[in-house]
């Protein structure tokens, strides 16, 4: 901790991460071990959360992450959009597909911002909003692809008619970004995805983490 900063937010903001990170919640007496501090500033910072609705307590006491956090999380979808816009755009005049950016939401992909190309004849429509398993389509695998190798880049991943007859996509994972799972790629009408698809496609997604980061 430096003079600039704050301890009690400090706390709180660990609170709020150890109870991210568990999904049975935590007890008093465990934030107060892993936080290092007695139970009486755990209440006071539980109570405090709690009156913002960032956490919840349950019947037998223990802490969840409350509802007040989706509140704050609808405010990133505009925000990663925002940032990932020029790359798409580029992305889709380039190859001549639809371009998306794809993120985590549950156990689903959803598909927040998506360019589809100005000068082609016929394009696979894609809209923001669209949501499908994570383990189906380029864009949920190739975040499947990234949780299942964190240490290294597992390059993208191609798919063929998992969710549109005689489409198929390429996508390429999110890497090194905090507190953001997703992926970008482009789904287009054909029946094999050029190779050089797939490389433009991971240097789209490494352009949108670098503007992210």
């Amino acid at each position: 901790m430096t003079a600039e900063t704050s301890q009690t937010l400090d706390r709180g903001l660990r609170v709020l991460k150890l109870l991210a990170d568990t999904d049975h919640g935590l007890t008093v007496t465990e934030l107060s071990l892993r936080l290092g501090v007695n139970r009486t500033v755990v209440y006071r910072l539980l109570a405090t959360l709690e009156q913002h609705a960032l956490i919840r307590r349950d019947l037998g006491g223990r802490a969840r992450v409350g509802l007040g956090v989706l509140r704050l999380g609808r405010q990133v979808h505009p925000l990663v959009r925002e940032a990932a816009m020029p790359a798409l755009r580029s992305l889709a005049e380039d190859i001549g597909a639809t371009a998306h950016l794809t993120l985590v939401d549950g156990a689903d992909a959803l598909a927040v911002a998506v360019v589809e190309p100005t000068w082609t004849d016929y394009h696979v429509a894609y809209r923001a909003g669209f949501r499908h398993p994570l383990d189906r389509g380029a864009a949920g695998k190739a975040i499947l692809a990234a949780r299942q190798h964190p240490r290294s880049d597992p390059g993208y991943t191609l798919t063929h008619g998992e969710l549109e007859a005689g489409a198929c996509g390429a996508a390429a994972p999110l890497l090194g970004v905090t507190g953001v799972e997703g992926s970008v790629g482009v789904v287009m009408l054909a029946d094999v995805v050029p190779e050089r698809v797939g490389e433009r496609v991971v240097d789209a997604a490494r352009e949108v983490a670098e503007a992210l980061r």
